[in-house]
């Protein structure tokens, strides 16, 4: 009788709780209940070390992100880069909005400029360091390696943000509009 029970159990977790636990794909539109998936992809593999040319002991320039699986109704792609190993706490790299999307992939060129504005329209606000645009990984010294998120956002809409954005900013003006979301994780220490 208990083997038949466990049985059950493991059943029933496998036809009914872990499906509602796999994001499908995005396709054409969001997902019943919470955002598709968004391909990432990187001059680094996920979960590897990010190349010195977008740290601080580089050039300090932002990685080329292919983004894909955008849905056809987004209107917009947004990134925010954090650290969540930082001493201080979530150390914020980069915050980047209203990238214009005209189809299902999108690529952020690398090495964007330090302006509020981009030529394609697309935003920068304020990272922790406290200037506009990205600045790459500098964790401390002997601090251990650590994770860099690059998350992204494809949104039904452009936002509307004006001034010294910062991440908090950003995330409050995304809710409720974000169709699908991706990330790739970069790892940087200095010795």
């Amino acid at each position: 009788m208990l083997r038949k029970f466990r049985i059950l159990k493991v059943l029933f977790v496998l036809f009914f709780i872990v499906p509602t636990l796999i994001v499908p794909a995005c396709k054409s539109k969001a997902a019943k209940g919470g955002a598709c998936m968004l391909t990432v992809e990187a001059p680094f593999e996920n979960n590897s070390v990010i190349p010195i040319e977008y740290t601080c002991d580089g050039r300090n320039v932002s990685p080329e992100l292919k983004i894909s699986g955008i849905p056809s109704n987004a209107k917009s792609v947004a990134i925010i880069c954090d650290d969540p190993d930082a001493p201080v706490g979530t150390f914020v790299h980069w915050v980047l909005w209203n990238v214009p999307v005209s189809s299902s992939e999108v690529t952020i060129p690398g090495g964007l400029t330090k302006v509020a504005t981009l030529p394609n329209g697309a935003r920068q606000g304020l990272n922790d360091f406290g200037r506009i645009g990205y600045d790459g990984p500098c964790p401390p010294k002997g601090h251990g390696t650590h994770h860099y998120h690059f998350k992204v956002y494809a949104l039904d809409t452009m936002l509307n943000l004006e001034g010294n954005v910062k991440k908090k900013d950003l995330e409050r003006a995304m809710e409720g509009h974000i169709l699908a979301k991706g990330e790739i994780i970069g790892l940087y220490a200095r010795k």
